[in-house]
């Protein structure tokens, strides 16, 4: 597809912030956090995008009800992101795709090249917040979008507590180092279990990777989340946990969590801004 000269420039201008959501270690609920913290930012009012670079594996079309919608073109053959509402757009591969289980046989240059139409050839509104969701590992996905980028406003960690999931985190903190990438810090994810009845907190995984991780490479740790029907129900059905009625425990540490990254880029405590 041709683009016009410059629109890739043109694009990133009109991008205030971009964020990582990374690992290095799959199966960690890694999207699961990049969608909530792009949903959180929308309830403060922040324009928002997400950008789906998991190839192989892209989540965001259930995860954000957007399996029904097409992608648009303007007059001048520019793609349009899907508008999940006013304040909130997407863009993801499996947009792309005859179905969902589609496979995409890709090559590292392919990768690569439909990563840079993804600016290129892709017409983004003007966003506080572009929320990126990688793969796991440290490989052509996240050369290209760093590289293309030029510079990242910073990059979350997920990680569940064990240490054999911390052992591939390690590998995507060095990574993120060697590209002069700022982390705000880590997320552990599936931290606990809260039984129902009693409220005791089930430590599921073995704990003290997380702490082992903070304390090596002088990290924060932005949230603990727990083990959350909430959670996985909203992913399913691709609602979202911050506009369930019913109080949310997990919905309410997503909102710190945000409001930590939030703080670290502006210098000021995070508040819902005016629309």
């Amino acid at each position: 597809m041709e683009t016009a000269t410059g629109q890739k420039g043109m694009t990133l201008r009109s991008i205030k912030n971009k964020i990582l959501v990374m690992s290095g270690k799959g199966g960690v609920g890694k999207s699961t956090v990049a969608v909530n913290i792009a949903r959180s930012l929308e309830k403060m009012n922040f324009r928002v995008g997400m950008m789906d670079i998991d190839i192989h594996g892209p989540s965001l079309e259930k995860m954000l009800n957007i399996e029904d919608k097409n992608l648009m073109q303007t007059p001048d053959g520019f793609m349009v992101p899907i508008a999940v509402n006013e304040n909130f757009y997407a863009a993801t591969i499996a947009s792309l795709l005859e179905n969902d289980s589609t496979p995409v046989i890709w090559r590292g240059p392919m990768k690569s090249n439909f990563i840079n139409q993804m600016f290129d050839s892709f017409k983004w509104p003007e966003l506080d917040y572009l929320v990126i969701d990688c793969p796991p590992g440290t490989g052509d996905e996240h050369l290209t979008i760093i590289q293309t980028i030029g510079i990242v406003t910073g990059a979350v960690i997920v990680s569940t507590p064990q240490e054999i999931a911390c052992v591939d985190v390690k590998k995507a903190i060095n990574f993120l180092n060697q590209m002069s990438v700022n982390i705000f810090g880590i997320v552990e994810n599936m931290s606990y279990y809260e039984c129902p009845e009693c409220k005791s907190k089930i430590e599921i995984f073995k704990k003290g990777g997380i702490e082992k991780l903070t304390n090596e490479f002088k990290l924060p740790l932005l949230g603990s989340l727990p083990i959350d029907t909430a959670i996985g129900e909203s992913c399913e059905n691709g609602s979202s946990i911050m506009e369930n009625t019913k109080a949310s425990k997990s919905a309410e540490i997503f909102k710190e969590i945000t409001a930590k990254i939030v703080k670290s880029i502006t210098g000021k405590q995070a508040c819902s801004q005016t629309a």
